[in-house]
């Protein structure tokens, strides 16, 4: 959960002083509301045997996650046999949460809390829960096919980084985007938030391995290596670009190497880790850069360059560099491809969908008056303190 707060800094350090209070308020709402729905039947669609497609109703409502104390009995999970599946419904909840409230990064100032709120829901439970079922869920058609992903490359970033994409097309830039500066409010508070997600990551990768075990500590460690490699790739390259480096760029680098080491986490060996975070680095800036002013987005918080982007570069790299000595399994870069570009397809059109319901239901972006004044106020009626 470490990675919530976390979050909710890197973001409200970089959008402008009127709106962070909302963009903090976005996250803790989210967080709630993904909560209610993994414990309602988002963990039971994802993460029991059904179709190749879809789970059952098995575990709705947290059925049958019994623990009887007297009898001495323990529901487990056919996915991770050693530990409680109370216990694992819980991690995996934290990859739930963590995937939409991303999303956030890509409408921030703009957007109804309101359409939120309904876009957090119908998102979770029609596309997040789907597409982890088809990667993690041992009858999931992807996974059938052979798709590696050790913690969220494409479940998660992909994930969200093309439903930031949509988000942003779908609600138009910002008033001013491109014409006047947007300083962002406070980079230390982004530069917190990065430490709080790079340690947070230690428990999505190492914790992926459901046991304490030497696999667990090497997912540890190659995270490490990819983050700190991710830095000073995406620092050089903004040296060579721009002449000088920044607080942010290192920030923005050190998740780029996170996301890109997530689906290969379990399978590299140190070696490879660096090269996916140098890979990484250099990508994902381009990414933010160039490839943004080619798309015509206002992708506010770069959603699409760093996990979009990130999280296809360690979806394929994961291919080429999977380790039969350290998982039993080698990689395909052809299946990977594919299992990259069906989840991309998939949530591309899913949200579009979703943001076409949620703009019939209740509205999509505030009134212009709302956004010049700030979504703190006009949303909550509260104002950051001096």
């Amino acid at each position: 959960m470490m990675t919530l707060p976390g979050i909710a800094l890197f973001y409200a350090g970089m959008v402008r002083r009127k709106s962070v209070l909302n963009t903090m308020a976005c996250v803790v709402a989210m967080c709630s509301l993904v909560s209610l729905l993994w414990f309602a039947a988002g963990y039971s669609w994802a993460f029991t045997p059904g179709s190749g497609f879809i789970g059952s109703s098995e575990r709705m409502w947290f059925t049958g996650l019994d623990y009887m104390k007297e009898a001495g009995k323990v529901s487990v999970s056919h996915i991770a046999p050693n530990v409680p599946e109370s216990v694992y419904a819980m991690f995996q909840l934290t990859f739930a949460i963590i995937t939409v409230v991303l999303v956030v990064g890509s409408f921030v100032e703009r957007m109804r809390f309101s359409a939120v709120l309904w876009f957090t829901g119908l998102w979770t439970l029609f596309v997040y829960s789907p597409v982890a079922h088809w990667v993690w869920e041992p009858g999931g058609w992807l996974a059938q096919m052979g798709a590696l992903d050790f913690a969220g490359g494409s479940v998660v970033h992909i994930n969200a980084g093309i439903s930031g994409l949509v988000c942003a097309y779908f609600l138009g830039p910002r008033r001013g985007y491109g014409r006047e500066p947007f300083e962002p409010y406070n980079l230390g508070l982004t530069m917190a938030g990065a430490g709080l997600l790079w340690v947070g990551w230690f428990g999505f990768n190492a914790g992926s391995a459901v046991a304490s075990d030497g696999r667990a500590g090497l997912a540890m460690a190659v995270t490490h290596i990819a983050a700190s490699a991710g830095a000073i790739s995406w620092m050089l390259g903004e040296w060579i670009v721009r002449g000088r480096p920044s607080l942010l760029g290192l920030c923005s680098g050190l998740v780029a190497g996170l996301v890109a080491i997530t689906p290969a986490s379990g399978f590299v060996t140190p070696g490879p880790a660096l090269v996916i975070g140098l890979v990484a680095g250099v990508s994902c800036y381009w990414g933010a850069t160039g490839l943004k002013r080619l798309l015509r987005a206002d992708d506010s918080l770069d959603v699409f360059g760093v996990h979009g982007i990130g999280g296809i570069v360690g979806c394929l790299l994961t291919g080429v560099f999977a380790s039969k000595t350290v998982s039993g399994v080698e990689g395909s870069i052809i299946v990977q491809a594919m299992s990259a570009g069906v989840v991309l397809i998939y949530s591309l059109f899913a949200t579009a969908i979703i943001l076409w319901v949620t703009m019939m239901i209740t509205g999509l972006r505030v009134d212009e008056q709302s956004e010049q004044t700030g979504l703190d106020i006009a949303q909550h009626r509260e104002r950051l303190g001096a």
